[in-house]
């Protein structure tokens, strides 16, 4: 390091610098000077008695440096201010920097000089002078403020402290740096030592030059310092955590590697990898949500951890095969056409007009708008008339596949939503396993006897099956298995049942109520020959060659071998007599066999139905009712019976608590009309009443057999029997005004059924009529009434007059 020393005098007013430095040679230097040529640097600042190595290739700068060093002159080192300026003038730099001595240069063929200079002093430019072929400005030298002490030296110990801590961690410093910092002579120069190897901005490099005050500069310097070190205390942590991660990469990558190449060794192949691979490919190309495909994921990376011979790795794989065999993305379209539709339906079904129209405009709004959020239609009716076989024939014309689950004694919810998998052998619920099959997420999803889903302990299903019909709710349904959401609103779900009084209120609010009544005997003959019979035929090998069904004998077996509003029993007794002609073609019969009227019974053997209904009504105290069952319209048969007594009310036949109520207001009006009837007064008090109604062990309930049970009443108690061939249903008041019914076309089959001819109704039901075929109306006649007395006038035989005997 070269030793400078300088003093300043003012001549002429103008500052004169006088300066010598010895160099490491021991040569002294001796400037003498008011003005110095200013050579700006880019992107450094040069600090006093330190030596830095430069390089320009401005050809006038180049040419100043050459004649300096030639004259043995001193040059002006100033930082530029901040830009991309490559000729900067003296508003591009700063007005402090270091005078400084030429050591030496070397030329380069491409124009560019590298020299080496050594910083002498701090100045401040007071003027330029010249700003070409160069800068050329007047200087004042700067006197520091040095100071003495314990504060200082401690503040030199820190920095140096500081400086070694620094040093151990920066990769780009050598300890070099701090051996030449703990020798420099004095706190200032030491101070400018280590700002020019600091990691800081060209600013704050500038800031220390023209800081005079060398214990400030210390404090600033060692802030850089702890700044510094705690930056490169952070990133290294930071290597060695990422290090250390990638170390442990590293050794699985390596110990994978070596276990394949046992495995090649061994022949064996790497199943396990080759399975995860296989499940990543799936969950990429099942196109799932995004909360689907981070869980499968996630589930994928557990189980790649997994040892295959653990519990858990069986269930996870499960799971997986299940996320990934899910239709996320699959939909068929629609290939609804209203006319193609309409001709499925008539192909499949016959009659059920009402039933077709709503289903047609149900489809035509689904064509039109295919992303609308449609009602859930529920097909409501007996046994045996079609309703699941009109949900095929719906995905039938939507081009749809088609699922069905039968809820029918389903207890449980999990059989909706699934079970959790921390159950062993758990699964998904059936909607999800309906989905999965289907193998789309927008089949037609039937819901058969929903009527009949139970509750218990274990949780209440219908109440599941909330979330699952409801558009609004059902886009995120989330199985209990799966637990991620499933968009089921793509799905068409259709629900059947046979009576509506089961279904929850809050879920039979959810759906849309399709009433299908029953079939009369013309259409069940209509029914049999155009599918049943040919479908049997074709079950059982033979050809309308064999076997040939009259109309008479299709009416006797819906009349004596079958009672039903459905075609299921029909279907089972041409089953049976098809079974019998195919022995006869087994056996090598060839003569074509006719089903008559006389011959049914040599097929299915004597009648099971006989109709009995003369002999019953025609005795006193005997009626016909008419009542609605989950399986169609049913005769309901009450009995009267009298015997002394004290006015007492016997009530039999499993009567439910409506029923009984009616037979009081029976009872009730007609002792408030006994006269009018011609009951003999007194004849209550003194008489015990028995009401029955047979088939005890059947459940019977409801209002509508109010009429019935006046008419066997009054039937009973003035002798009059009730005309053969009659039936009737109503709801009574004490006042004796007949109300309205339901299942006015069920209950008017069931009487059509069984051989009646009049059937008696209330006069507000005669608006329903519209709805019932022109078959049963030409067979039975309908009487309306208002009320009881009515009802009495048609029912009853009239009262046989009383002849006085005479007295002598």
């Amino acid at each position: 390091m070269a030793d400078k020393d300088h003093d300043v005098q003012t001549e002429e007013g103008y500052l004169v610098v006088n300066a010598s430095v010895k160099d490491d040679t021991g040569v002294m230097t001796k400037i003498e000077s008011t003005s110095l040529p200013i050579l700006p640097l880019k992107g450094m600042v040069v600090y006093p008695y330190v030596i830095a190595p430069l390089m320009i290739s401005n050809q006038r700068y180049a040419l100043m440096v050459d004649e300096a060093l030639m004259a043995g002159r001193t040059i002006g080192l100033v930082a530029q201010k901040e830009g991309e300026r490559e000729d900067p003038g003296q508003d591009d730099i700063y007005r402090v920097g270091t005078s400084a001595t030429i050591l030496k240069m070397l030329r380069f063929p491409d124009g560019s000089v590298r020299f080496l200079v050594q910083g002498l002093a701090r100045f401040e430019i007071t003027k330029f002078t010249e700003t070409s072929p160069h800068l050329v400005a007047e200087i004042r030298l700067l006197d520091e403020h040095t100071h003495e002490g314990v504060q200082v030296e401690a503040l030199t110990r820190n920095v140096l402290d500081l400086l070694k801590r620094v040093i151990d961690l920066a990769q780009n410093l050598s300890e070099e740096v701090f051996i030449s910092a703990l020798n420099q002579d004095g706190p200032s120069k030491m101070a400018d030592y280590i700002a020019t190897n600091l990691n800081i901005s060209v600013g704050q490099r500038q800031g220390l030059l023209e800081m005079l005050d060398v214990k400030k500069r210390l404090e600033k310097i060692h802030t850089y310092l702890v700044k510094e070190l705690e930056v490169l205390e952070l990133s290294k942590k930071i290597q060695t955590d990422a290090a250390s991660e990638m170390g442990k990469s590293q050794k699985e990558y390596i110990l994978r590697e070596q276990l394949k190449a046992i495995q090649r060794e061994l022949g064996e192949s790497d199943e396990r990898v080759a399975e995860v691979e296989e499940f990543k490919k799936k969950i990429g190309d099942a196109r799932m949500s995004d909360v689907a495909e981070e869980t499968a994921l996630k589930e994928l990376d557990r189980l790649s951890r997994m040892n295959p011979a653990a519990a858990e790795y069986t269930v996870s794989r499960t799971y997986l095969e299940w996320l990934v065999g899910l239709p996320w993305s699959i939909s068929i379209e629609n290939e609804l056409n209203i006319k193609r539709a309409e001709k499925i339906l008539n192909e499949d079904h016959y009659d059920l007009e009402k039933v077709k129209e709503r289903i047609l405009e149900y489809l035509a709004v689904r064509q039109l708008k295919p992303d609308v959020k449609g009602p859930i239609l529920c097909f409501a009716g007996p046994p045996g008339v079609g309703k699941t076989s009109l949900g095929q024939s719906i995905a039938r014309a939507m081009g749809r596949k088609f699922q069905r689950i039968a809820l029918g004694g389903m207890h449980d919810e999990a059989e909706i939503r699934g079970h959790r998998r921390t159950y062993i052998g758990s699964m998904p619920g059936r909607i999800v396993q309906g989905i999965r099959r289907a193998g789309s997420n927008n089949p037609v999803f039937m819901l058969d006897e929903i009527d009949k889903v139970g509750k218990d302990f274990r949780g209440d299903p219908s109440s599941a099956l909330l979330e699952v019909l409801d558009p609004e709710q059902n886009n995120s349904f989330s199985d209990h298995y799966l637990d991620v959401p499933f968009d089921l609103s793509k799905v068409v779900f259709i629900t059947t049942a046979n009576i509506l009084d089961t279904i929850p209120a809050v879920l039979r609010d959810r759906m849309e109520v399709i009433s299908i009544p029953g079939y009369t005997d013309l259409e069940k003959i209509q029914i049999a020959k155009k599918y049943l019979i040919p479908r049997e035929l074709d079950n059982h090998g033979l050809t309308s060659s064999n076997i040939e069904f009259k109309d008479a004998a299709l009416m006797r077996m819906i009349n004596e071998y079958t009672r039903e509003s459905g075609l299921r029993n029909l279907d089972r007794e041409i089953a049976a007599i098809c079974r019998k002609v195919a022995r006869g073609v087994a056996e090598g019969k060839t003569e074509k066999t006719i089903a008559t009227k006389n011959n049914v019974s040599k097929f299915l053997g004597p009648a099971k139905f006989v109709r009995e209904t003369a002999e019953r009504v025609s005795k006193v105290g005997i009626a016909a009712g008419l009542a609605w069952t989950s399986s169609g319209g049913e005769v309901l048969y009450v009995e009267a019976t009298r015997m002394p007594g004290k006015n007492q009310l016997t009530l039999t036949g499993h009567l439910g608590e409506v029923m009984k109520e009616s037979v009081q207001a029976a009872l009730s009006f007609i002792r408030s009309k006994s006269d009018r009837l011609g009951i003999e007064p007194g004849i209550f008090e003194r008489t015990d009443i028995h009401v029955h109604v047979p088939a005890g062990a059947v459940p019977k309930d409801g209002p509508s057999a109010g009429i019935t049970m006046a008419t066997a009443i009054a039937s009973l108690m003035t002798g009059r029997p009730v005309r053969p061939r009659i039936a009737m249903t109503g709801e009574i008041t004490l006042r004796g005004n007949v109300l309205p019914i339901g299942g006015l076309k069920e209950k008017l089959l069931g009487a059509y059924r069984v051989g009646m001819k009049i059937v008696i109704l209330p006069e507000q039901n005669r608006k329903d009529t519209v709805e019932i075929p022109d078959e049963l109306k030409n067979k039975l006649t309908l009487k309306f009434v208002e009320n009881t007395e009515q009802v009495f006038d048609i029912a009853l035989e009239p009262a046989k007059k009383r002849t006085r005997k005479s007295s002598r």
